[in-house]
């Protein structure tokens, strides 16, 4: 009988856990909207939570709450707790570093769309996308694809491209350190979907070469300026892609469906068909789902596919869907080297 019990209180607290564990997300958020990684920053040196309340303007009476807000953060590792002159002080965590927003490689602006309402709100018509004809909850929800809303929506559209930028310039910065060979040998790039142009203008600063595109919808490369070795072209990717030794997409795939891909994948095929290099390809940044992995990234893995199927009508895909992809799309060979954490570089070869 007290197994049955424990049985079903183990039940009980798994269940509580992952009705909770938003918790999680909306404590960084609030945090971030605080700037406490700021505050703690600023400070130089670890923080007591009396300096804190006093560095951020709490209201003194819920200084308590304050403490347990970091109690939470501290145990989800985005703060440490030491000890300085017998009193409790809060320092910051490699996690937290990059929650910093004036660091090079914040990812400020990528938590607090993705934690944000409009990214949230789908989720809540799940249910109902399951049962209607849209393309995504997203779609249920507003009407319209995130496309279409951002385009019609200018705070968004800047909100959605400041966290896009966030993303590509981490990744920028990990490119030009540890994946040097997969751009060597070529002279021009396309980055497809590529924003404000962060990872163009990483490699293009790194490997002076390298002469890139950067390709994207009229609102979103509106009033960017290139440089010598970087230019903005604004153009529809389903439509043409211009030119070039190799075409490059992050975390562009991953937003549609099986037959957009094949139709996007064709177009990069037809832009890189005419060069007259040996190493032309596509370079692909995305997941790939694999089970077998370590437990929090296919964790990671599995959360951003439902942030694709609720947002988007994408998904994350498993090596052999991607196969599958690039087969369809007249590809003869890939290879995927898992080398940027959760993601990996693809290079899909003709």
């Amino acid at each position: 009988m007290a197994s049955r019990s424990e049985d079903l209180l183990e039940a009980q607290s798994h269940v509580w856990n992952h009705i909770f564990s938003y918790i999680n997300s909306m404590a960084l958020r609030s945090a971030l909207q605080l700037c406490i990684p700021d505050a703690i920053h600023k400070h130089g040196k670890p923080i007591t939570l009396s300096q804190l309340a006093e560095a951020l303007c709490i209201n003194t009476a819920k200084t308590n709450g304050l403490y347990r807000l970091m109690r939470i953060l501290v145990h989800s590792k985005f703060f440490d707790k030491v000890i300085i002159s017998n009193q409790e002080a809060y320092s910051l965590t490699r996690a937290s570093r990059l929650l910093i927003r004036d660091e090079p490689l914040s990812l400020v602006p990528l938590a607090l769309v993705l934690t944000g309402l409009l990214h949230i709100e789908p989720f809540h018509h799940m249910s109902e996308w399951f049962r209607d004809e849209c393309p995504s909850a997203f779609f249920t929800k507003n009407g319209m694809d995130l496309w279409t809303f951002a385009a019609e929506d200018e705070k968004l559209n800047k909100g959605f491209n400041e966290a896009m930028a966030s993303d590509a310039r981490f990744v920028g910065s990990i490119l030009v350190q540890e994946c040097k060979h997969v751009f060597e040998g070529l002279k021009t790039m396309v980055d497809v979907a590529g924003g404000t142009g962060e990872v163009s203008k990483a490699l293009a600063g790194e490997f002076s070469w390298l002469k890139c595109v950067v390709l994207d919808l009229p609102h979103v490369v509106a009033g960017m300026e290139g440089s010598e070795n970087v230019r903005f072209v604004s153009g529809d990717m389903f439509e043409f892609i211009p030119p070039a030794d190799a075409v490059f997409l992050k975390w562009i795939l991953h937003d549609w469906g099986d037959e957009d891909c094949v139709k996007i994948l064709r177009k990069c095929k037809e832009a890189i068909v005419e060069s007259k290099i040996n190493g032309k390809k596509v370079i692909i940044v995305e997941m790939v789902v694999d089970e077998e992995k370590q437990a929090h990234a296919t964790e990671t893995h599995l959360f951003m596919d439902m942030l694709m199927m609720a947002n988007h009508p994408g998904k994350e895909r498993t090596k052999k869907e991607w196969a599958k992809l690039f087969a369809a799309a007249g590809f003869k060979n890939y290879k995927i080297t898992p080398t940027l954490g959760v993601r990996s570089i693809i290079e899909v070869f003709l």
